[in-house]
């Protein structure tokens, strides 16, 4: 199998575009964006969260968080929160499009914002929101076989949570969903 391009990326995920909502979801909603990095060999950025957040607290997730009613859409929303937590200028992002939305332990119906970034942006860490940035390869990242069920009861009920290694990083929970979902929508 060939290594994966940025132009094999693009090309695969812009095919392979979920379908769009007619209106306007009910409940609350967020949004992270899924970056990906512009390189010969293309690149996933991650955070590790702050350990002293009340919620989530050193888990690695994707820059993102609850819509504001000043953000114009959940794309805004995503940019907004990248801004905020890693200094990525929503100027900097060219946005290819979403994946479906999933629900979150919390409630929140969560989007994820696919956008591409240069190699050279300069990353501005929040330290009340991030205590680092990563970046994982793209192709091993989107490799289905990283992935391992987990399945955990909550109110009563039976949910897979999905989780992976990375160096040192446990990626888990929704953040690894969303990654698994990009591999799947993207067949690679």
């Amino acid at each position: 199998m060939k290594p994966l391009t940025l132009d094999a990326f693009i090309t695969r995920f812009m095919l392979h575009q979920p379908e769009k909502p007619q209106q306007r979801p009910a409940g609350r909603q967020a949004a992270v964006l899924v970056p990906v990095v512009a390189r010969d060999a293309p690149g996933l950025l991650l955070t590790r969260r702050s350990r002293e957040l009340r919620k989530h607290a050193g888990q690695v997730a994707f820059p993102g968080g609850m819509q504001d009613n000043t953000d114009a859409s959940l794309v805004a929303t995503a940019l907004r929160e990248a801004q905020e937590e890693v200094g990525i200028d929503p100027g900097e992002v060219k946005v290819i499009g979403q994946l479906a939305p999933v629900t979150s332990s919390t409630g929140f119906r969560v989007t994820p914002v696919v956008g591409i970034i240069s190699p050279q942006i300069a990353l501005h860490i929040n330290p009340d929101e991030v205590e680092s940035a990563f970046e994982m390869p793209l192709e091993e990242a989107l490799r289905l076989n990283r992935y391992a069920s987990l399945e955990v009861r909550h109110a009563g009920l039976r949910h897979p949570v999905w989780l992976s290694v990375y160096q040192e990083y446990l990626v888990w929970g929704m953040t690894a969903g969303i990654i698994r979902s990009l591999s799947q929508q993207i067949a690679f």
